[in-house]
């Protein structure tokens, strides 16, 4: 059903939404990491809906990209 839920949001132009253990799986992290990221201010921008938090993939692409970024600036 989700993922019926998935399909139908991006046909309406709606952004998918990841959960905290997606973003840890695209990240080779944990949950704890990404939960620590958000509470320091320091990951990908997400929001509360209802009791979970949730992060537009959009933002999770573009906070990736301006990470590589630093990255490749600073070595």
């Amino acid at each position: 059903m989700l993922s019926g839920m998935t399909a139908s949001l991006e046909q309406n132009g709606l952004d998918r939404l990841l959960t905290t253990a997606e973003v840890a799986e695209i990240c080779r992290t944990n949950d704890e990491t990404v939960r620590y990221w958000r509470y320091a201010g320091t990951g990908p921008k997400g929001f509360r809906l209802g009791r979970r938090v949730v992060y537009p993939e959009p933002e999770v692409r573009r906070w990736l990209a301006e990470r590589q970024a630093a990255e490749q600036n600073a070595g």
